[in-house]
């Protein structure tokens, strides 16, 4: 009797423990869709490692047309290399800044900026190619498609935002509008951000203690991102190149001269930059105090290792930052420092995935 008992009992458990499993298989990517998120991923990260590039040479002014198919080719006569310098020396940049430069030189101009739209078009492709197959094999369901049907439209604004940022950049002004290249850059950063999440997602489970604080982390280093594009935007970081202090004080004099007081925030260099320092002390205090309240108090390695690795990744690049304000922002230490700031992005992602669910 007591056998009959148990077994009722265990069959009347059975099916929700495979509706269950079932659930968390919806919410896990395949081992397949996991590495094909994490190639987009890379390819993200390419993105804006040469973007950044594009932006510290001056590039990104230098193809003066949006054209998404026949764009692909570069100039491949003398003739059309004439042409497309032709284009150049008609806008604000070259009339103003590179006027009598050498047609060898804006072909080293052109290419940066070439490479980066090639290496958004091919993220197109190794995204749309993939999930038609994915989705005709049945490995996708359909909250994941939910999500890359977001992916999707947030890459078709990219793309549209791209340009409206370098048309910003062809009349009128020297260079894009530090508005329109927060946008740009801040869009970027929501689809490596997605993508990221969705491949480290680690199934349903209870989330475990400092979660919260993860996910406050992931947020601040967004927000910083942001205000690095101003930074960036507004060439703020060749003023004031000394720290701590900015020009001989903690709050320097001249951080509110715009009317109305809002636009120092967006407008004012020395408004942007204060800014940026400020947010980062914040974050190095919060990833601090995270690893001290999270790391004493997990078994779990992967979620120790992350908690100190995203604090001393944090440290790491605020000295980056410093060096690189102190030096004058050199190529090689801004783009160090850019691609800093993803990789950190990427590590606070993955560490709130971690924290988030079961294995």
């Amino acid at each position: 009797m007591r056998r009959m008992e148990k077994h009722a009992a265990m069959d009347s458990v059975a099916p929700m423990s495979r509706s269950e499993a079932l659930a968390c298989d919806h919410a896990r990517p395949s081992a397949a869709v996991r590495g094909w998120l994490l190639v987009l991923a890379v390819l993200v990260f390419l993105v804006l490692s040469v973007g950044g590039a594009t932006r510290l040479t001056g590039s990104g002014l230098s193809i003066t047309e949006w054209r998404p198919v026949v764009g692909i080719l570069p100039p491949l006569t003398e003739a059309d290399w004439r042409q497309a310098f032709a284009e150049y020396q008609h806008i604000p940049q070259y009339q103003q800044v590179n006027r009598g430069m050498p047609l060898e030189a804006f072909k080293v101009i052109f290419w940066w900026e070439w490479t980066h739209r090639l290496l958004a078009r091919l993220l197109g492709v190794v995204l749309v190619v993939p999930l038609v197959y994915f989705l005709a094999t049945r490995q996708i369901g359909p909250g994941l498609f939910a999500k890359l049907a977001f992916l999707f439209g947030v890459g078709a604004l990219q793309g549209a935002a791209g340009w409206y940022m370098v048309h910003s950049g062809l009349s009128g002004r020297t260079e894009v509008s530090q508005y329109r290249l927060a946008l740009h850059l801040g869009l970027a950063f929501v689809i490596f951000g997605t993508l990221l999440g969705i491949a480290f997602a680690r199934g349903r489970g209870q989330a475990r203690r400092g979660s919260g604080s993860a996910a406050l982390i992931v947020a601040l280093v967004f927000v910083q991102i942001l205000l690095g594009a101003f930074v960036a935007g507004l060439r703020a970081g060749l003023s004031h190149n000394t720290w701590p202090l900015m020009d001989g004080r903690l709050i320097p004099v001249g951080l509110g001269v715009i009317e109305p007081w809002y636009k120092n925030l967006f407008e004012n260099a020395m408004t942007v930059q204060f800014n940026h320092r400020l947010a980062a002390y914040l974050l190095l205090l919060l990833t601090f105090w995270h690893a001290w309240r999270v790391a004493p108090h997990t078994r779990e390695t992967p979620i120790k290792f992350g908690a100190l690795a995203l604090a001393a990744a944090t440290l790491a690049q605020a000295g980056l930052g410093i060096l690189t304000l102190i030096a004058h922002a050199p190529l090689p230490l801004a783009l160090a420092h850019q691609a800093g700031a993803a990789a950190l992005f990427a590590l606070a992602v993955w560490h709130l995935q971690l924290l988030r669910g079961g294995g």
